[in-house]
């Protein structure tokens, strides 16, 4: 089980690396594929560094966290996502559905639950310490 879990998070750091990697190089492209259109040099510049930064941030935890099986270094993977999950279930509540909403969630909920599997599984807690 610590491999597979060890594997899932190498995985899901690799998938959040190209994902940031598209924002770095091609923020309009990469802002497309999310619902997001440039409009200014503004949102583009935000696009590469917020969006890049996520991304990388969340990757180097998931990593670190993995390889170390370390709860408290996928704290911080851990809280990005949980807030960006928290965030689109209140936009869902407040505005309704979109075309595609459940995707991101999905993706999202998915790595909140692989993360919380990981962190019970190597028997710490993700804040101690």
């Amino acid at each position: 089980m610590q491999a597979i879990l060890t594997t899932l998070l190498f995985l899901a750091a690799i998938l959040n690396v190209v994902l940031g990697t598209g924002f770095l190089v091609n923020p309009e492209n990469a802002g497309a594929d999310f619902g997001l259109a440039v409009t200014s040099l503004h949102g583009s510049s935000t696009l590469r560094g917020d969006m890049t930064s996520f991304f990388y941030v969340s990757a180097a935890f998931m990593a670190l966290g993995a390889r170390r099986q370390s709860a408290t270094l996928l704290a911080p993977a851990l809280a990005l996502y949980s807030l960006t999950f928290t965030g689109r279930a209140i936009n869902l509540a407040l505005e309704g559905p979109y075309q595609g909403w459940y995707l991101s969630m999905a993706v999202e909920a998915l790595l909140i639950i692989l993360m919380l599997a990981a962190i019970r599984a190597w028997g710490q807690a993700p804040l101690s310490s």
